[in-house]
């Protein structure tokens, strides 16, 4: 347990002002995600113009540009959603727009599509993202385990001097800082298989000027959504760099006071 007692006032100060943007990101967070539902919710219910399903949508752009391999399967994961898996092998689309015959289902099934057209085409920013996909996730994950295997180090070993328990945290940190830095390649990927999208669908007549207004406007708000978790993201990798400061602070202060 960190003692806010012992810190030196620029950390408390630190702690308070990162702690508030912190809470202001999280709130911005829960607008930006009803917006966004709003929106999907709204564009699902309107039709699209060529009358396909987010299924066949799919398959149309995979097949048509060799990739007849890539499956389209429906998903209920909260996890996945609509998404690509290069390792799978797979298009991901949502049940609500699997086969229903919207605007949504349209800017959905075109985005992921491209993404494995980029995948196919070994687009560099691809190819990293590919390759770092499991830090992503194992990143933010492994963060907690390795802090509490080196609070019980300390406990256990080295006599609560708070050693073990700093390296600790200073590993944690880097994977999840890793993390952090491979969601903004994950961020980049899917910018350009929107844009890659709305190019393949004017040029080939799939959707209207007014569909493409749409696809830009929720692509638009999936962006946004995706920088403030970023954001929120950075906060909690100062948050913890803070709590590591102030735990050397602490022990630090111990020791002076046992001396």
């Amino acid at each position: 347990m960190i003692d806010f007692s012992q810190m030196s006032t620029l950390l408390q100060v630190a702690f308070i002002v990162v702690g508030s943007l912190l809470v202001l990101a999280t709130i911005a967070s829960v607008g930006i995600s009803i917006m966004l539902f709003m929106k999907y919710i709204r564009f699902n219910r309107k039709e699209n113009s060529l009358g396909m399903t987010g299924q066949d949508i799919a398959r149309k752009i995979l097949d048509e540009n060799g990739l007849e391999h890539i499956r389209v399967k429906c998903t209920g994961s909260i996890l996945f959603g609509n998404s690509y898996s290069h390792y799978f092998k797979k298009v991901r689309l949502r049940r609500l727009t699997w086969k229903k015959k919207s605007v949504t289902s349209l800017a959905m099934a075109s985005q992921k599509s491209c993404l494995a057209i980029l995948d196919k085409e070994q687009d560099p920013d691809m190819v990293h993202r590919v390759k770092m996909t499991p830090w992503i996730y194992f990143g933010p994950l492994a963060c907690v385990p390795i802090i509490l295997i080196g609070v019980v180090l300390d406990i256990l070993v080295f006599g609560m001097t708070g050693i073990a328990s700093i390296i600790a945290a200073c590993v944690g940190l880097a994977f999840y800082a890793l993390s952090f830095v491979m969601s903004v390649k994950v961020l980049k990927t899917e910018i350009k298989a929107q844009q890659r999208a709305m190019q393949l669908l004017r040029e080939r007549g799939m959707a209207t000027e007014d569909e493409l207004e749409d696809l830009k406007e929720l692509f638009k708000l999936y962006n946004i959504e995706y920088i403030n978790d970023m954001i929120i993201a950075l906060l909690e990798l100062i948050w913890r760099i803070l709590q590591i400061v102030a735990m050397a602070q602490s022990g630090g202060s111990s020791n002076s006071s046992s001396s």
